[in-house]
């Protein structure tokens, strides 16, 4: 594919990087210390109950690991926070302010809500620096913003973002070029372009080498407390590295929250999913 129908396939994809704008957050009440609250979340379809009655509470600057078997509604909770999924009943905020049930997915991630999936996206034949500039593009195009010239402000906060994911000797590689844990790093840095209040992050290590896994737990634990990061993982050496809270989720409810030393020990956990 040569650039000029890079830049045609890319901006087809624009509407993907609508979660992507940059806006300012709203200024969030967080008195109780929590920004992110479920309450009675129900949701079916075609007569299975995906999610039941479940409530989760997220503090301001936490790490919080969701655990579970398949099937245990981790997905669908991630799909109803980020406006992808109406549930039947319950409410949904984001601080005590903002209802995400009345608005949309791309009015939510403007809210201030990232959302990372399992399989990385990335431009990947654009180079590592590019991929984070389109980042804090907003509404302009791509040839238009690769075109564009840069404040110094601008440059100064895709320096600081490419520091904290560890890419900056490759800030110059085309994206493709990366390793998969790289990639991994960068489409993080692309949501921290837009300095999120609450980072969704779906099995983050997945195919990674141990050595990658080390690096994605130190990022994760540095983000946290200037992020709120709801981590779902099934690596549970990796949990128990660095989650502090762990909430376990069984057939659409919380089957148990705490330590990972104490839903460990629970044995209604242990046979859910721990034993299989």
């Amino acid at each position: 594919m040569n650039m000029t129908d890079a830049f045609y396939e890319y901006g087809r994809r624009d509407q993907v990087f609508e979660f992507l704008k940059p806006v300012q957050s709203p200024m969030l009440d967080v008195a109780k210390g929590y920004i992110l609250y479920l309450e009675d979340i129900s949701v079916s379809f075609d007569g299975f109950k995906a999610i039941n009655d479940l409530n989760l509470y997220i503090k301001e600057g936490e790490l919080r690991c969701i655990i579970g078997p398949n099937g245990a509604g981790k997905t669908t909770m991630m799909d109803i926070i980020t406006g992808k999924t109406r549930p039947d009943s319950g409410s949904a905020w984001f601080g005590q302010s903002i209802n995400l049930l009345n608005m949309s997915e791309p009015e939510i991630a403007q809210a201030g809500i990232g959302r990372k999936f399992q399989k990385p996206t990335v431009f990947e034949q654009l180079s590592v620096f590019s991929n984070l500039e389109l980042s804090m593009s907003g509404a302009k195009g791509v040839f238009a913003t690769l075109t564009a010239r840069l404040t110094g402000e601008q440059k100064d906060q895709i320096d600081q973002v490419l520091t904290q994911i560890g890419l900056l000797d490759q800030r110059w590689l085309d994206a493709g070029s990366l390793s998969h844990g790289q990639k991994q790093w960068l489409e993080i840095g692309m949501l921290l372009m837009q300095n999120p209040k609450l980072l969704l992050v779906d099995e983050p290590v997945a195919g990674m080498t141990h050595q990658e896994m080390d690096r994605t737990g130190e990022l994760l634990t540095s983000l946290a407390g200037q992020h709120s990061i709801v981590l779902v993982e099934h690596d549970m050496d990796f949990v128990r590295s660095l989650a502090k809270q762990v909430t376990v989720l069984h057939q659409g409810s919380v089957l148990a929250e705490g330590s990972m030393e104490q839903v460990q020990q629970d044995p209604r956990v242990v046979e859910v999913y721990l034993g299989e």
